[in-house]
Order: C-alpha cells, then structure tokens, then sequence
C-alpha cells in the first residue's frame, strides 16, 4: 500500500473543559507525585494510562467515604453535593475542575428544583454528569434516554427540560416539539454545549472529504458513540478504533484521502499516533 494521504481534523480534540481539567492533573501530578482523581478524569483509556503512569489514582465513590486529609480532583462532568459534603467530613481538599458550563447548568437545575418545577434530563442513565444533575435534585428528576423512554412516565401537564451538555441539539428539540404537539406546556433550557453541539455540523463537512474516515474514541464516551454516528452517516467508510492497535491495513486502498477525527475526550496525541502508523503503511 502507498501514498495514503491522511489528515486530522482541526476542530477535533478536547473539550476546553477536558484541558482545564487535565491541565490541572498534571500541574499537581509535577507538584506532588500522585493525585487522587474521581472517576477517570476523561472517558479515554489511553488518556487515564498515560496520567496513571505519571501517578493519577483513580477512585470511586466508595473509596472516597474511606480517605481522609487528601487532595481529589473533580474531573470535568461535576459531582452531586453529597461529594462535598463527604468532603468536609474527611477534610479532603477538591481540587473541582467542573466544567463551567457544567456548573452553570447545576445551577439552573437547582433553582428549578426549589421552584418546584417538575424536571426532566435527556441524558444517560448512570453517566457521571448525569449523577451530578440529578444530584441538585435530591435525585427527584427523571432521565430518559428517548422520547419513547419519556411516554412510559406518567407526565405533567407542565414539563421543565433540561439536557446532558453533550447531547445532540437536533435531539433535543425533537422531543421539545413532540412534547408541545401532544399538548404539554415545556420549559425547556438548552442547555448543551455549543463546543460540542457545533461539531456536528463541522465534522460533516469533515468526513465528507475523504475516502475514508477514522474517528477515534474512548468506547466509554458517550460524545464519542454520538459524533461517531454522524460521521458514519455523513460517509459510510467510517471505522471507530480506541487504540493505534485496532487499525486494520484492509481498510484502505493505495492513494486513499484518509481523515482521523475523534471525540471532545480523544487527545490529539492519541490522532496525531494513528497517523503516523497510516503513513508507515506507504512505506
């Protein structure tokens, strides 16, 4: 195989809430040696590893209940109050390196909540900004997935929306405007990030001009799974990979425009190697 000509994507990489956050581990990484992080500070594998190995320790909820005179970080999907408040009783230090677009959003949900609103996140079940949210709301609001999820809720007449930072607008407003055809009065608060909803559009116009497209990504990133499947719709010679490891010679063809984009937690180091290894197929 020879002369893949093989391109990044300038709009793809890290959130500026992913490099806050990982600008900040590795600033108290050089100052101290280890770092305690809760949950993994980004959801892409080789990221974590390489922090690891300079001495990131990752720990859960449970693990946090038993340290005590610590420093932890709060990586960039935020935490529910209960996190702060086990914080004071084991005089940890957080290093809080929410997204302040995150935060922002905790905010609105909490006011809402002690209006009273009824509310209701389009978000992923489990997904640990998703806990955050719910956290404003003494876990009271309900989450759903899909506008089909939704209808299985007895709802009110007076609906508040809110939505994850990371889900697709398209999606959002869909249910927004199902809601309002099927007579309920909707609050709703757009409240994704237009770091992330605007890569929709930009990487459309990306995979539309090559041959094949790789999009790299954690597989535990739910951004990830979203941007991959625009892609994918956008040029079908779309191949998802996690690792340099996972490239297969046999989806290429000599002379192919190859473009390498992932998700707003894939490091550009991590593109910039699987283009190197595409390049070394023409040698």
């Amino acid at each position: 195989m020879n002369s893949l000509q093989v391109t990044i994507d300038a709009n793809s990489g890290f959130c500026f809430g992913v490099v806050y956050a990982i600008q900040m581990a590795e600033d108290l990484l050089d100052e101290q040696g280890y770092l305690y992080c809760l949950g993994d500070i980004v959801h892409n594998d080789e990221e974590v590893e390489r922090l690891q190995q300079r001495g990131l320790r990752i720990i859960d909820h449970q693990r946090l209940r038993e340290l005590h005179h610590e420093a932890v970080l709060i990586r960039a999907h935020g935490e529910p109050p209960e996190t702060y408040q086990i914080a004071l009783q084991n005089n940890l230090r957080l290093i809080d390196a929410s997204c302040p677009v995150v935060l922002k959003l905790q905010n609105r949900i909490k006011t809402s909540y002690d209006k009273k609103d009824k509310i209701f996140i389009y978000g992923k079940h489990g997904h640990a900004e998703v806990l955050g949210l719910l956290g404003q709301t003494s876990n009271e609001a309900v989450v759903f997935e899909s506008m089909e999820e939704l209808l299985q809720h007895e709802l009110p007449a007076n609906i508040t929306l809110y939505s994850q930072t990371t889900k697709s607008t398209d999606s959002f407003y869909r249910i927004k405007n199902a809601l309002q055809e099927k007579g309920y009065t909707v609050d709703a608060n757009d409240t994704i990030c237009r770091q992330v909803s605007n890569r929709d559009k930009e990487l459309r116009k990306f995979a539309s001009g090559f041959d094949k497209i790789v999009f790299v990504s954690g597989t535990k990133s739910s951004n990830g799974k979203v941007l991959y499947e625009v892609c994918k719709a956008t040029n079908p010679a779309t191949y998802f990979i996690s690792k340099v490891e996972e490239l297969d010679p046999g989806w290429f063809a000599p002379g192919d425009k190859v473009g390498i984009c992932g998700a707003t937690s894939t490091p550009l180091w991590l593109m910039e190697r699987v283009r190197d290894a595409l390049l070394k197929y023409d040698e």
